[in-house]
């Protein structure tokens, strides 16, 4: 046994000597000697692949031994090159230009474009090339890069050219602004079962950032109907072989050309409306089988996208087991501008070793994302052996000239520099936007509110001050866990009433603990459906006090955490002293006719008689929400759970216990709520939605503050949310008893707007709101509204309200913010 044992091992040794990688490089050019970027070059019969960089330089590591290399590129014929690779080897390629051939048929006039029937065929093989392979594996390296263009000499009054010096920037304002590699190893099950590994990331300008690229991001399936790029685009993007396609483009046959054996078909596709959410450019089908081989698309911005004025999508696709093909390749690319900022860039991600037979653990797709810690310390030695896609000299340089930025940044002598800075006080900035003090190296942060933001008025204190300021530490830095110490100080000027509130919120183990107190003076409605400045402008201006308040001297506790996954649950207690005040002052500026000013007590308008007797509560309050599912993303510094697709389940209880440190309540309150925001309705926009029941039990002292209450409105501006009425009362209806609530919001996307080119111009979205509530006070309160809203959450909404008890109609327009 000794003898075989010897010489299998000197086989081993010999055979890995001989199996050492070797490296192909070369350029791409076209016929003029141009370089032909981000062209393809792929090992015939396997996912073994790169691409050419931004100069058309490439760089592919091998095994010893022979290949058929190809090289491919939008608008060239395909290149092939049979090498015997023993050494290092450089090869240069020419690209011609593509040349397709016209089938050999007769187009009559008037006939329909041989395109059609090609397309026809394609849109029936959808649904099995969209299902063909249930489950995956593979490597993804994805490279992003983003330039500034051009940018103005100063901006909002800012120095763009002292920002563009510290950030590596030209003396014109130009460079790369984001450059970002990553390899990850990327796992999905039909239909959207995702995990992803980061294996290795680099970031240029910082030692400790990690990469934004995400191969789960750059996922890209033209065999769906709709392409959902939220933020890009309001609306579902139509693919060109989706199986309404025909109704929204056109397509024109460019010819047919041979490669590797199949034909493949060049179309064209053209949008019927320029509005419309449809790309332009190339597909290419192989005959016959009628599946893509690859694409050439772009969209711009008369399609109403976001952020970019053109987006360019290319993707090819490789054949990788049998009659399976997935992607090789995909980049985007894009250009925009706005306020005299022009920018571009792309995104590029290749993927090898494909594995469409994978055994998996299910489980493990609970995790969609795992960064873990050191994946953005590798050094160049093994970024130069990884990288499939050469560095250009500009990215050489910017990284090289970045990573002596970032030591500096990242140095405490330059945090301390740079708080010196930023932490100089000033009168101007005090008043308007208040003041922080920050110690970045040791994670502190100081922070006093504005001044201006800080004083109100209503018709309880008068002038009022209310100024608050708060400290904040990082105390865990592995699990970003903070300690926040916050208080605010209050005084009203006609009242002369002086109260005080505190607070600190800190981590207990994995739950957060929150301890506060003191006196204050806050509305009678727990929603605060109207905002301190609201209620100041239409008292000074209008002459109408909507705020109703009062004193609450009181002392909390609350304890919140994760139990699992998307099961949350917090319990608190809390006892108050509370009191009713009443106006003191009638001052406004104007006095319009038929405006005048109410009681402090919502119910009862014209005379100010108290609205309840001053008294104590005791209170223990338990809430648990669970939104079905437990999918979280994981990095160094801990989980972070991902939004889930289905509605959340929050289930609430309150007790109040008599006699308790005096306390007069005595009541229970259960209550149960179901929402979701922004489902997909496909071409026909969003919908939200909050549904939600309470009931009050065992009720034998119960007071207004305690009353179930709800988000209404009476002036002109509101904040819109889906758990909020556009007209009701604020405080007239609130309830004692029981209740139930329902909101139904949907968001056209700009299906209308699009048609009617003044509204297109300002990318629109119409809105419909549907609320209803019921309850004994009220009986039954419905409101239909209908609106616009542009992309930065600018509303406008026009609203009825019907009430089945007081009878009548209420009708008006209101400006809403949504933020």
């Amino acid at each position: 046994m000794k003898y075989p044992l010897l010489f299998t091992l000197f086989l081993l040794l010999t055979a890995n000597l001989f199996a050492q990688d070797v490296t192909l490089t070369g350029k791409i050019t076209d016929g003029a000697g141009n370089a032909v970027p981000f062209a393809t070059v792929y090992i015939r019969n396997t996912t073994k692949g790169t691409s050419a960089n931004s100069d058309g330089s490439y760089t592919l590591n091998l095994k010893a031994g022979q290949y058929d290399v190809q090289y491919r590129a939008m608008g060239y014929k395909q290149e092939s090159r049979k090498i015997d690779l023993k050494e290092n080897q450089t090869i240069n390629i020419t690209l011609k230009a593509e040349d397709y051939q016209i089938k050999e048929v007769t187009i009559r006039a008037g006939a329909e474009d041989p395109a059609y029937a090609i397309i026809r065929q394609a849109i029936k093989k959808r649904k099995t090339y969209l299902n063909e392979v249930n489950a995956y594996t593979c490597e993804v390296y994805i490279k992003g890069l983003q330039k500034l263009l051009a940018a103005p000499k100063k901006f909002l009054g800012i120095d763009m050219q002292k920002i563009a010096r510290e950030n590596g920037l030209d003396s014109n304002r130009r460079g790369i602004i984001y450059l970002s590699e990553s390899q990850s190893k990327y796992s999905f099950i039909r239909p959207d079962k995702v995990h992803e590994e980061i294996i290795s990331s680099k970031f240029s300008g910082s030692n400790r950032a990690f990469t934004f690229n995400r191969a789960s991001d750059m996922q890209v399936n033209f065999y769906e109907n709709l392409q959902t790029w939220d933020g890009l685009s309001n609306r579902p993007l139509i693919s060109p072989i989706a199986d309404n396609a025909l109704s929204y483009y056109k397509y024109k046959y460019i010819g047919l050309a041979i490669e590797n054996g199949e034909t493949v078909n060049k179309i064209q596709v053209i949008p019927r409306n320029e509005h419309d959410p449809c790309f332009k450019g190339y597909i290419y089908i192989i005959e016959d089988s009628w599946r893509l081989q690859s694409l050439g698309l772009y969209i711009t911005k008369k399609s109403s996208i976001n952020f970019v004025d053109t987006l360019k999508v290319d993707q090819q696709f490789i054949p990788v087991s049998g009659n399976a093909w997935m992607p090789a390749s995909l980049k985007f690319e894009f250009t925009g501008g706005f306020f005299g900022f022009k920018f571009g860039g792309y995104f590029i991600s290749l993927y090898k070793d494909y594995d469409i037979a994978p055994k998996f653990d299910r489980s493990q797709f609970a995790e969609v994302l795992r960064i873990t810690k050191g994946v953005n310390k590798k050094d160049s030695a093994y970024w130069e052996q990884q990288r499939p896609i050469p560095l250009t000299a500009e990215e050489k340089t910017d990284y090289q000239k970045k990573a002596v930025l970032a030591a500096k940044r990242e140095s405490k002598p330059y945090l301390d520099s740079l708080d010196k800075v930023n932490n100089k006080f000033s009168v101007g900035k005090f008043l308007l936007g208040g003041y922080s003090h920050r110690n970045r190296y040791d994670h502190e942060y100081y922070n006093f509110n504005s001044l201006i933001s800080s004083v109100a008025y209503n018709t309880v204190e008068g002038l009022s001050l209310g100024y608050g300021g708060s400290f904040t530490k990082q105390i865990d830095s592995v699990n970003n866990r903070y300690l926040r110490i916050y208080g605010k100080v209050r005084y009203g000027f006609s009242n002369k009433l002086f109260n005080a509130t505190g607070g600190v919120t800190m981590p207990v183990g994995s739950a957060t603990l929150n301890l506060a107190g003191g006196s204050d003076v806050i509305d009678l409605n727990n929603r605060e459906p109207i905002t301190s400045f609201m209620n100041s402008a239409y008292t000074l201006l209008n002459r109408q006090n909507f705020e109703k308040l009062y004193q609450k001297q009181y002392a909390s506790a609350t304890l919140s955490k994760r139990i699992y996954g998307g099961w949350q649950a917090s319990v608190g207690a809390e006892w108050a002293n509370r009191k009713y005040l009443s106006n003191t002052t009638d001052y406004s500026f104007f006095h319009p006719k038929g405006h005048e000013f109410t009681s402090n007590n919502p119910l009862s308008p014209d005379v100010d008689v108290p609205l309840f007797p001053e008294n104590q509560s005791f209170k223990v309050s338990m809430r648990t929400t669970y939104d079905f599912s437990n999918r979280y993303e994981t990095y160094p510094t801990g989980k972070r759970y991902v939004p889930s697709k289905y509605p959340t389940l929050g289930i609430s209880f309150t007790k109040a216990i008599k006699n308790v440190f005096g306390s007069d309540a005595d009541y229970n309150l259960v209550s149960a709520d179901l929402s979701k925001t922004d489902i997909p309705m496909g071409f026909y926009g969003k919908t939200s939605f909050y549904v939600a029941a309470g009931k009050f039990f065992n009720t034998k002292n119960i007071s207004y503050p305690d009353y179930r209450q709800f988000a209404g409105n009476q002036v002109l501006f509101y904040q819109s949310g889906i758990n909020k009425f556009m007209l009701l009362n604020y405080y007239q209806f609130s309830t004692g008893d029981k209740y139930v609530e329902g909101h139904l919001e949907h968001n056209f996307t700009g299906l209308l707007t699009n048609q009617i080119p003044i509204l297109r111009n300002l990318k629109l979205q119409e809105i419909v709101d549907v609320n209803y509530l019921s309850t004994p006070t009220l009986k039954n309160y419905t409101e239909l509204g209908v609106g616009f809203q542009t992309n930065v959450g600018l509303r406008v909404m026009y609203g009825t309200s019907f009430n089945n008890k007081v009878g009548g109609a209420n009708q008006a327009i209101r400006i809403g913010v949504s933020f």
